[in-house]
């Protein structure tokens, strides 16, 4: 293997390494790793989404995709669904998802499946990095010990990290290589070895004392979204109880120069990581009868916000007369986040059915996705809707290539924006595609 450690560093020149699920992190990890040198096996359960890497049909930055189009064309990039494929690598990296389930709590089901096989196929010399946001103590209980148990001592005959993964997915700013990682070694030489092989792949590596100090850290960071979301929406409904526009005060306070990072309300938060992450800390901390009640209050009050909006439109259709059964309304968005085609856990869904339950005809503007199911219907993107009335537009999620121009017009419907950024003048119409320069409440 050629990872072969000296006093100082690991030689990690031209490795061979495996990424274990091809999501949305593994698959920027594994282009990035490629750039960087290595030569780069894809490992995923899944044929459908094999083929569509194969074809380039998958949602990337166009960075990512020109660094996929370049990693297809050569050889040190191959694709397999055979997990025994992880024997010829000198590194494993795990980037599987951690969803919840119905009930909020840890789904660990594929997190601990792919740890498992990595273990049963795990050699002497190899590297092993999880990166998928669990509870704290992961690594030693799914990696470590069963390590430990097949007769390998981590650290010596294994290197075992966690390093959490660090991906805004349409985020041109925030990309991997720009973006600093963290690193928590099962020992030195697992820190050292994890820190070597990821440093050409982020803007820089911080290495920390263990690896459960690394998955608290990342615990931390989205509980500390989580719970800041839900103070901008409810500061963003007082704004407007008292006649105000949020978006001029959070400007305001932002010119603050310490003390204060802006968050924007919006309609909830979807994707992998904000609804879920702080569910892994509550859900362990409940296991050892602590309470986190602030913690508990702001993913409450984020899961009820979609519903609070679903109100909201209504009482708009009772202010204008329009009775909500038969009602025609429109989101713009259903993506979770802007320039993204991901819908997971996205707000829109919840929204759509609220309105749909309640007797409206639901439709969706949103190009990046073509189709969506809402309860047993199937909806489909509007490629024109200003050609069609409606009662009410409902602003989710603005995409850059979306055109609003034409709800400024007199004839215009009623509009609500889930963001609260004020009058939609033809300006604000034009400016709507720009995403804040800081944490988006939808993110």
């Amino acid at each position: 293997m050629k990872f072969k450690s000296d006093s100082s560093h690991f030689d990690v020149s031209g490795p061979t390494v495996a990424v274990v699920g091809l999501g949305y992190v593994g698959l920027p990890t594994a282009l990035a790793l490629c750039d960087a040198g290595a030569t780069v096996i894809g490992v995923d359960s899944s044929p459908e989404r094999l083929r569509d890497i194969a074809r380039g049909a998958v949602d990337l930055l166009p960075l990512h995709h020109a660094q996929l189009a370049c990693a297809s064309a050569g050889a040190r990039f191959r694709l397999t669904p055979d997990a025994t494929a992880v024997r010829d690598a000198d590194a494993v990296v795990i980037c599987v998802p951690t969803p919840v389930d119905a009930r909020r709590r840890p789904d660990l089901a594929a997190l601990s499946a792919a740890c498992a096989s990595v273990v049963e196929h795990a050699v002497p010399g190899q590297l092993i990095v999880l990166t998928s946001t669990s509870y704290v103590g992961t690594t030693r209980d799914l990696l470590v010990e069963p390590l430990r148990a097949r007769g390998l001592t981590v650290d010596e005959d294994v290197y075992v990290a966690f390093a959490p993964e660090r991906i805004d997915p349409g985020n041109e700013r925030h990309t991997p290589e720009r973006t600093p990682r963290l690193v928590g070694g099962a020992g030195p030489r697992s820190s050292r070895a994890a820190a070597d092989l990821l440093a050409p792949t982020a803007s820089a590596v911080r290495t920390v004392p263990d690896p459960e100090t690394a998955e608290m850290a990342k615990l931390w960071e989205n509980t500390y979204r989580a719970v800041n979301i839900a103070l901008a929406n409810e500061l963003a409904d007082a704004c407007h109880s008292l006649g105000l526009a949020p978006a001029p005060v959070i400007e305001a306070a932002a010119t603050k120069p310490y003390g204060f990072m802006p968050f924007y309300p919006g309609p909830g938060v979807g994707g992998h990581c904000i609804p879920c992450d702080p569910h892994y800390l509550l859900w362990q901390l409940g296991k050892v009868r602590q309470q986190a009640p602030l913690v508990a209050t702001a993913l409450a009050a984020n899961s009820r916000r979609p519903a609070r909006i679903t109100e909201r439109a209504l009482g708009l259709l009772a202010d204008s007369a329009v009775p909500a059964h038969g009602a025609r309304v429109l989101l713009i968005g259903v993506a979770y986040k802007e320039g993204v085609a991901d819908v997971r856990e996205s707000p829109a869904l919840e929204i759509l059915a609220g309105l749909a339950e309640a007797g409206a005809h639901v439709a969706y503007c949103d190009p990046l996705v073509p189709s969506l199911r809402v309860g047993a219907d199937a909806l489909h993107h509007l490629p024109d809707p200003h050609t069609r009335p409606w009662d009410l537009v409902v602003l989710n999620t603005v995409h850059p290539v979306h055109d609003l121009t034409w709800l400024c017009a007199d004839d215009a419907p009623p509009v609500l924006d889930t963001r609260q950024r004020g009058p939609l003048t033809k300006a604000a119409a034009r400016a709507a595609t720009g995403v804040p320069p800081a944490a988006e409440a939808t993110a």
